[in-house]
C-alpha cells in the first residue's frame, strides 16, 4: 500500500528526517529481528502481555506515532486491530511496506510528523508509540494533535526515556552514572550529535501538558529490566543502571 505524504516540517522534524532516511537500513538491520514477534516495549523489548498496558486491541483504530518499520502495529494488525502507521521517514516506511507484504498485512502508511497529524478529530480508539515520535518529535504541539484527533474514551500509550536517562547521561563517555549532570527544570529539546532533536518533560510538565489538552493520566509505568535482558540498543553496564533506576517508562492517559 502507498504512503500518504502531509505537513508542513519544523526545524526539528525537518532534521530527524534527513537523518531518519539515511540511518533507517542500518537501524533495521540492527534491531529489526528484536522488533518482531509479540508486542513489546522499550530497549530491553519487554513483553506488553507482562506490562498490560494495550489489553485487547480487536476492532480498535488503532494509530502508531513514529511507526518505523511498523513492526510493532503489524503485530496489532494480526491481532484484529484496525491499524494505521504513521512516520516522518519515508525510508523508514519503506520498510514496513516490504515487512507488510512479507506478513500478508496491508494498512495505511502515512508520511506526516506527529506535529502536525493528517486525520480527522476524533478517528481513532487507541494511539501509541514505542521511542518513537515521543522521543523525536516536540510534545508541546503533538499532544494537543494527539488528543484531537483520539476519540471520547479512548487512550493514549507511550514508551520514552525517563527523565533519569537525561538527568545522568554522560555524553562524554557515552555511559549513565550515579551524579545528575544537568538540571531538571528547563528540559524540553536537546540537539544530538548524529544530527537529531529529541525531546522530553519533567513528569511535573508532562502532567500539565496532558491536563491542558484535557487527558486524564491512568498509569505511568517505570520497571527494571530483567537480570539476564538483553537488548539491541544498551550493553550490559547500562542494563545494570537500568535495574536500580528507571531509563524508561510507560505513560498511559486517556480522553474522558
Amino acid at each position: 500500500m502507498a504512503s500518504s505524504s502531509h505537513g508542513e516540517l519544523t526545524d526539528s522534524a525537518r532534521a530527524n528526517r534527513a537523518f531518519w532516511d539515511g540511518y533507517s537500513a542500518e537501524y533495521q538491520s540492527l534491531h529489526q529481528e528484536a522488533l518482531g514477534g509479540e508486542p513489546a516495549w522499550g530497549l530491553w523489548r519487554t513483553p506488553d502481555a507482562q506490562l498490560g498496558v494495550l489489553g485487547d486491541v480487536t476492532g480498535l483504530d488503532v494509530l502508531e506515532l513514529g511507526c518505523g518499520g511498523a513492526q510493532f502495529a503489524l503485530q496489532l494488525a494480526a491481532r484484529g486491530a484496525r491499524v494505521t502507521g504513521l512516520d516522518n521517514s519515508e525510508a523508514q516506511l519503506a520498510h514496513a511496506r516490504e515487512l507488510q507484504a512479507r506478513a500478508g498485512l496491508t494498512f495505511p502508511l502515512v508520511h506526516a510528523p506527529a506535529e502536525a497529524l493528517p486525520f480527522p478529530d476524533e478517528t481513532f480508539d487507541l494511539v501509541f508509540n514505542d521511542f518513537g515520535a515521543t522521543t523525536f518529535a516536540d510534545p508541546l504541539p503533538m499532544v494537543p494533535e494527539m488528543a484531537r484527533v483520539l476519540r471520547r474514551g479512548g487512550r493514549f500509550a507511550f514508551c520514552h526515556s525517563s527523565p533519569l536517562d537525561w538527568l545522568c547521561y554522560d555524553p562524554a563517555a557515552d555511559s549513565w552514572g550515579t551524579k545528575l549532570l544537568r538540571p531538571l527544570f528547563g528540559l524540553h529539546r536537546e540537539e544530538d550529535g548524529d544530527g537529531t532533536v529529541v525531546f522530553n518533560l519533567s513528569h511535573g510538565e508532562w502532567i500539565c501538558l496532558f491536563t491542558s489538552c484535557g487527558l486524564r493520566i491512568e498509569r505511568l509505568l517505570e520497571w527494571a529490566p530483567a537480570v539476564d535482558a538483553v537488548s539491541t540498543y544498551r550493553d550490559e553496564a547500562t542494563r545494570e543502571w537500568a535495574r536500580r533506576w528507571p531509563i524508561e517508562e510507560i505513560w498511559v492517559v486517556s480522553k474522558p
